[in-house]
């Protein structure tokens, strides 16, 4: 089952589909598009990013475009992706954006569990959005990006209610999301807080700061990020280590290795040997 929607004057797409549509990626590669996986009453055992995964019956998984998915087994579940040009470039609200804490505003793997009321209303929620994709007429296309907003609103919701963390105010919170956005866009040229401090119009000591009430770092969210890439390209491509500390702004190589060393433990050859 596969329902596509297409919004021809921005090139907006919306696919909703059972499994399915994930047999494409019985080998690892990037996902494309803006993805929720809900599982049914069954488990679907994955890989995102090279990451075993294994998702519970009831669970929501969120992935960026940019993340590897690799399908392995399970069904009973339901699929839905779109582009940035259907949903991203409306203005919502930055917390339920595609910067928000669903994609590029987590630094881990979002999953959320749904207990039985929620599994009724995301079950509702569903059954309007296969009734609004057959509906063609003008309003079509703005009826189902109000469902996804729901969507990502309700989800949103959940993750937060299921990761407490200290206490942040509002203007904290969406420099730390801002934050995560700006390093997903720059880290392959700017390895250094300074430049996101500048970015962000505060000093690289009050950014530090509004991290340290997160229990994060501003410095460590770039470091994984490059050792994410480097796992990436040593994982889906041929390049040598040399190539890929080039490709992510290292001159020398040697300083991509101490880094990866030091983040994972191991050595870029020894991880490329356990591939």
């Amino acid at each position: 089952m596969l329902k596509t929607f297409t919004e021809f004057s921005t090139n907006g797409t919306l696919k909703i589909s059972d499994q399915s549509l994930l047999k494409q990626f019985t080998t690892s590669k990037q996902i494309g598009l803006y993805t929720f996986i809900l599982t049914g009453s069954n488990t679907i055992t994955a890989e995102v990013d090279g990451v075993p995964l294994v998702l519970k019956p009831h669970q929501i998984l969120s992935l960026t475009p940019i993340q590897n998915f690799k399908y392995i087994d399970g069904d009973d579940s339901v699929v839905y992706q779109f582009n940035q040009e259907f949903y991203c470039i409306k203005d919502h609200d930055k917390e339920v954006g595609c910067a928000g804490v669903l994609f590029f505003g987590n630094d881990t793997i979002p999953v959320i569990s749904l207990n039985e009321n929620e599994q009724h209303k995301f079950n509702v929620l569903h059954d309007m959005f296969l009734d609004e994709i057959e509906t063609e007429d003008t309003i079509q296309a703005e009826m189902l990006r109000m469902l996804l907003a729901r969507f990502i609103i309700k989800t949103t919701r959940l993750l937060k209610n299921e990761t407490p963390s200290a206490p942040l105010n509002k203007a904290t919170d969406e420099t730390l999301r801002q934050y995560n956005l700006l390093v997903e866009t720059h880290f392959k040229e700017a390895h250094q807080v300074s430049f996101y401090a500048e970015k962000l119009f505060k000093s690289p000591k009050t950014l530090s700061n509004s991290f340290a009430k997160s229990g994060q770092s501003p410095l460590k969210i770039i470091h994984e990020r490059l050792v994410l890439e480097t796992k990436r390209q040593l994982m889906y491509t041929d390049k040598t280590a040399k190539q890929i500390a080039y490709d992510i702004g290292f001159e020398d190589a040697s300083h991509l290795s101490r880094l990866f060393k030091k983040q994972t433990s191991i050595t870029l050859s020894d991880f490329k040997k356990g591939l």
